[in-house]
């Protein structure tokens, strides 16, 4: 059965009500552990802030990709391809 008009307005409007709460909730995880961190005391521009955020956020994407290998240079077994690396899995981050 097809929607109307109206009606997928409403499911779109209860969706971007849905999206808002999800940012916001996400928003305020993040700010949390930002000033945790110390962000809050820095004086930076904020796009040079965001370039640096950017940064972090490719690298924890990237880690997530690349399954961890053993020293023979080989995939352990069993591991899991979601597997982070360095700092996020407790191993000491590389300079």
């Amino acid at each position: 059965m097809k929607k109307s008009s109206l009606q997928l307005r409403k499911d779109i409007a209860k969706l971007q009500e849905q999206l808002r709460q999800a940012e916001t909730r996400e928003a305020e995880r993040i700010g949390r552990i930002a000033l945790k961190a110390g962000l809050g005391e820095i004086e930076i521009d904020e796009g040079e802030l965001q370039t640096a955020l950017e940064a972090v956020a490719k690298r924890f994407r990237e880690s997530k990709r690349t399954p961890k290998l053993e020293a023979s240079g080989r995939e352990p077994k069993g591991a899991n391809a979601t597997a982070g690396s360095g700092a996020a899995s407790g191993q000491p981050a590389e300079a």
